[in-house]
């Protein structure tokens, strides 16, 4: 053994480290950034202060990563977003569909760590940035204390993915902490602050367990006392219920009244407190026999954090921007959670936990929302984005701040490639470059797609060997009631009349309310517009009924055939499930205030409109219908248009119902060299894949094609079995030249036909 005793030599160990991309933060936008940035070729450095990745989402809090989907409980129909972090949640969901916690953890390590080009630093905390001259970043000054040394991360370009903004802050970006008054960006629903505070505050979760046999459990003696009295809400059944644990227990919050920041600490202790004293109350107020064997499995140790700085930067994203759904020209993500304000006093507060008020549809959120004030090679992403506090209350959730950082990550690889600033990403030409190469990469940018410029696929001639022409979705399923007004949404087009034949169960002598409905805009699921409206007098028993429209909605675009609430009335489902094609219902889910409408205050300038949301599955089946015209909604061409999810259609490529072995084939008139080839897949993107807690009915989802063959020049080049992936990319050992492509598939199931939404070939 050495015996050191060097007095006059003991500092702590210092490395410097030179990367192309340092990011910040290795939460959900830090992981989505850091994942996209080393895939073009960046070496990148993830800091990351937790034992974990994932932040919020991490086995230390368990909150689920959502977004635009909100728990399918709003309009915004396939609106999961894309790119990385919907990899990460498709992942996420084939290994984990159960919704560990502690899996999740391994998802998003098991993601960062097959990454070559990303070096991950855990336990590593920030506390000082260096600048070479005012506006420009020279590195950022870490430690971890695990190991005993101080890091210099130097690069050329930095992403601040912190969520409280260390690194803006000590570099000297203006910020803003807490609500602007009304005068600020002239927003309506500027939140009284008596009411709702400056910010949102602080939760801490907790998870139970059944051991089979009595638990005594003794409180601690910092547990709060009183809680009936204190905490109002334990006698409403929405908040407090015996069978919910975690993400449930959201309102479990606190610190909206103080310092979320430096006060920290003193919420993290108010919210154990709390927690402590709940169970306490669950375990020895004589009220709940039944959890009499449960022990209390786990508490979170660090608070989920929903506020604190937001950065300024070059553009701030208002409510006007969320609720009008404004056009941006550098627009490369998007949200559609709701605005979300929550009561100050929170878990003390007799009040709604939350007020949330949903938009008619998703929204896009600039570049410039990404670009901070004064400093020249930084971007920030995730919640410090540049938007107002209300704003913030929709673009705060971790879907939506993933799918931000991971356009940053991209931004981030072009300054680097090309040796310009994040700010020239704003011109036209260079803004057109991120956009586009974020598409290819599955990003979904609203009203955007891929152009295809560089796609040897949109040079060839492309056959299939059938296509969907839908003129009946077929009458096998199970009996509906009518219990909630139900609908059918469909692709139609502009001004064609259509005639449905349904089949109806019919207990008594009644009348049934059919609308044809459609959206006051073309690329919104609200079926705000009633096109025509019919009565139908029916009888008792089974019968088939035909219901001819004499008109036609205004543009290509999804018609709703709804049938009204009818408690007398069954109608038949069909077991078909197919590409674009959903059934939805006028219910309510509490969870995000969908109570069926949504009726905002007066001059808030939020809207009023009904809610029309799918069944999660395995329930969800279609209606069961004969449609005619038919709709010839799965051509060849839908492959050409460069959407990668249903818009106003569906959008793919949909073999026929009959076909047994679907192909789709490529001709070019001369060979081309051919080194990479991409297939993007219908993994659902109106399934929300919530990371953990709520489980999903299955681990791949029932649209995607499993296993396909990819031939040319009489060999198969490609071999895949069971996919589950969105996008999947071959890169080929050696480049093939040829002028002859053609994939093979087979059909995901009986009842499911194979559907492609896009091919790159390059």
């Amino acid at each position: 053994m050495e015996i050191y005793n060097f007095e006059n030599d003991r500092r702590l160990k210092c490395e410097v480290r030179n990367y192309d991309l340092v990011v910040a933060g290795g939460g959900i936008s830090g992981v989505c950034c850091a994942i996209t940035a080393a895939r073009e070729g960046l070496s990148v450095a993830l800091i990351q202060d937790r034992p974990v990745l994932g932040g919020n989402a991490s086995s230390e809090v368990r909150l689920w990563v959502l977004g635009a989907t909100s728990h399918m409980g709003n309009n915004n129909r396939w609106a999961r977003e894309g790119g990385v972090i919907n990899e990460l949640l498709v992942e996420n969901t084939y290994r984990n569909k159960e919704g560990n916690p502690v899996l999740f953890d391994m998802v998003l390590m098991d993601k960062v760590l097959s990454e070559e080009n990303i070096s991950l630093f855990l336990n590593t905390i920030i506390h000082d940035v260096k600048k070479d001259i005012s506006a420009s970043i020279r590195s950022i000054i870490a430690f971890n204390a695990s190991s005993e040394t101080s890091y210099e991360f130097n690069a050329p370009l930095f992403v601040d993915c912190t969520g409280d903004g260390i690194v803006s802050y000590l570099a000297g970006v203006p910020f803003r902490m807490g609500a602007e008054d009304r005068e600020e960006y002239n927003e309506a629903f500027v939140p009284d602050k008596e009411k709702y505070g400056e910010l949102l505050g602080h939760s801490i979760f907790f998870y139970m367990k059944d051991t089979g046999k009595p638990v005594h459990y003794v409180a601690p003696a910092f547990a709060l006392k009183d809680v009936e009295k204190k905490i109002p809400k334990i006698f409403k059944s929405e908040y407090f219920n015996t069978g919910h644990h975690g993400c449930k227990y959201w309102w479990l919050e606190y610190g909206g009244r103080i310092d979320t920041i430096h006060d920290t600490e003193t919420i993290k202790y108010e919210l154990w407190k709390i927690v402590y004293g709940i169970w306490d109350y669950v375990k020895n107020s004589g009220k709940f026999p039944e959890m009499e064997n449960y022990t209390l499995e786990w508490v979170g140790l660090i608070p989920g954090k929903r506020e604190s700085r937001r950065m300024k930067g070059l553009y701030t994203l208002t409510q006007q921007d969320i609720i009008e759904q404004r056009i941006q020209k550098d627009a490369v993500a998007f949200g559609g959670w709701a605005v979300d304000l929550h009561c100050a006093d929170a878990v003390y507060s007799p009040m709604r936990g939350c007020d949330q008020y949903h938009s008619k549809g998703i929204y896009s959120i600039p570049y410039r929302c990404y670009l901070p004030e004064s400093i020249d090679n930084l971007f920030i992403a995730g919640r410090l984005i540049s938007v107002s506090h209300v704003a913030f209350a929709s673009t705060r959730v971790m879907a939506t701040c993933g799918h931000g950082a991971q356009a940053v990550g991209m931004a981030a690889a072009l300054c680097r490639n090309r040796g310009i600033l994040p700010k020239d990403l704003l011109e036209e030409k260079n803004i057109a470059i991120l956009q586009e190469k974020l598409n290819i990469a599955g990003q979904s940018i609203p009203l955007l797609p891929i152009n295809g410029d560089g796609n040897l696929a949109l040079q060839a001639a492309i056959s299939t060997s059938s296509f969907l022409n839908l003129s009946e979705l077929s009458f096998d399923g199970e009996w509906l009631p009518l219990d909630f007004s139900s609908a059918q949404m469909l692709p139609v087009e502009a001004g064609k009349k259509y005639c449905f034949e349904v089949e109806l169960d019919v207990e008594e002598k009644t009348t049934l309310v059919t609308e044809l409905r459609c959206s006051s805009k073309p690329t919104n699921y609200t079926p705000d517009v009633i096109v025509e409206k019919m009565e139908i007098a029916l009888e008792p028993g089974v019968q088939r009924v035909n219901l001819s429209f004499s008109k036609g909605v205004s543009g290509d675009q999804y018609g709703f055939l709804i049938f009204l609430k009818n408690s007398a009335v069954k109608i038949k489902t069909s077991r078909s499930r197919i590409s674009g094609i959903l059934s939805v219902f006028n219910k309510f889910n509490i969870a995000v205030n969908n109570y069926g409408r949504q009726e905002p205050p007066e001059g808030c300038g939020l809207e009023s409109f009904e809610f029309w949301c799918p069944d999660r599955r395995p329930k969800g089946e279609n209606l069961a219908m004969k449609i005619s015209p038919s709709l010839e909604i799965g051509n060849v061409n839908e492959l050409r248009n460069g959407s990668i999810r249903p818009i106003a259609r569906p959008n793919a490529w949909i073999a026929d119902m009959a076909d047994s072995s679907p192909w789709i084939e490529l001709n070019w008139e001369k060979p081309q060299n051919i080194k990479e080839i991409k297939l993007y897949f219908d993994t659902d993107y109106d399934h929300p894949m919530e990371s953990v807690q709520m489980g999903h009915a299955e681990n791949v989802m029932p649209f995607c094609v499993r296993d396909f063959k990819i031939e040319c020049n009489g060999q198969t080049i490609v071999d895949c079995k069971n996919n589950y992936e969105t996008i999947r990319t071959f890169i080929l050992k050696e480049e093939v030249i040829t002028d002859f492509l053609r994939i093979h598939m087979v059909n995901p199931s009986s009842v499911t036909p194979a559907s492609v939404f896009y091919i790159y070939v390059c």
